[in-house]
């Protein structure tokens, strides 16, 4: 179940100094190597709690990272989320008047009813323009990294060329709506979506400052891999951030969602995720008074959470695991 007394140990960063941008919209810098290569975004704050991407973003930029091929773009996204931010109540701080990334199709963004909605359209130029997406998130609870590529293979081989983080979840989406990961041509299948690439990383706990090392190591691998900077680049202007690679890799292949029906659901243990449950059928919590059992043997428990559970809300994902080579 939830804890929630979770102790927050990585401040908010101060990224006055990174607010304004480059670009003309808020929170957004663009830099053009003026040669050929691809276009490169790495977000942060697309929830105004998860401070670990406004770290590496703010990291990138007082290194002058600036890319030696194609173009890198660095987005604060969620900024008016983020300045509510409160260690003591960090949920409330993760939006405005809506989830941020549940509103990524045009009808929702155009609609530009909400202060999510009219963020997202002054962010969409960016990320229609973007050809590799590197999206940076933490959690409600201590957890290991996560890297989620969505269903489309490409993603699942960038995600193992960057060698970490151990555990890999290859979703659908989210019932709710659509994420910036699978925005546009990005949420098309290979054969349709030429050389886009994008991956959405849960670095960890939001208040862990180790979310910040892996949201730095993510910076430098993904970088790397798209060819935006020579390795020997990386590793002078970013000493200290790559970390080591994962021991092994997993595919975790989700397979559909717990529900709750109201803020009653809990847990019969502390899971904290990737818990391997060896029987179908074990009984893992009580949904107002359903149990809730595993589906199949060797079934994963991918990001269990209850803090903000509520009629609606998923609050355990169920996978299948497979190494990878």
């Amino acid at each position: 179940m939830a804890n929630t007394t979770l102790k927050f140990d990585l401040p908010a960063p101060d990224i006055s100094a990174w607010r304004a941008g480059n670009t003309g919209t808020e929170g957004v810098w663009h830099f053009d190597s003026g040669k050929p290569g691809r276009n490169v975004l790495i977000s942060a704050l697309i929830h105004g709690n998860e401070l670990c991407g406004a770290w590496a973003l703010k990291g990138l930029l007082e290194a002058g990272v600036k890319s030696e091929q194609g173009t890198l773009t660095l987005a604060f996204c969620n900024i008016n989320a983020f300045d509510k931010f409160d260690p003591d109540n960090h949920d409330a701080s993760r939006f405005v008047d809506q989830d941020m990334n549940r509103q990524w199709s045009d009808d929702r963004i155009d609609a530009a009813d909400t202060a999510e909605r009219r963020r997202a359209a002054a962010l969409r130029p960016f990320i229609q323009k973007a050809d590799w997406v590197l999206d940076l998130h933490s959690m409600h609870e201590p957890s290991a990294p996560l890297s989620l590529t969505g269903v489309q293979p490409r993603n699942l081989e960038l995600a193992k060329q960057m060698r970490s983080p151990e555990h890999i979840v290859v979703d659908a989406g989210h019932k709710d709506g659509t994420r910036m990961r699978d925005y546009g041509r990005f949420g098309l299948p290979d054969a349709q979506a030429g050389d886009s690439r994008t991956l959405l990383i849960e670095c960890g706990f939001h208040g862990d400052p180790q979310s910040r090392v892996v949201a730095q190591d993510m910076c430098v691998r993904f970088l790397e891999a798209s060819e935006t900077f020579s390795r020997n680049t990386l590793d002078t202007q970013l000493a200290g951030w790559r970390q080591s690679n994962a021991p092994r890799q997993w595919a975790l292949e989700v397979t559909g969602p717990v529900v709750a029906k109201s803020e009653k659901f809990t847990f019969t243990e502390p899971f904290t995720g990737l818990e391997v449950i060896e029987k179908a059928g074990t009984v893992i919590g009580n949904n107002d008074g359903e149990p809730v059992t595993t589906p199949y043997d060797d079934c994963v428990l991918v990001m269990p959470s209850t803090r903000q559970a509520r009629n609606g809300v998923t609050v355990v994902r169920f996978a299948r695991r497979r190494l990878l080579s």
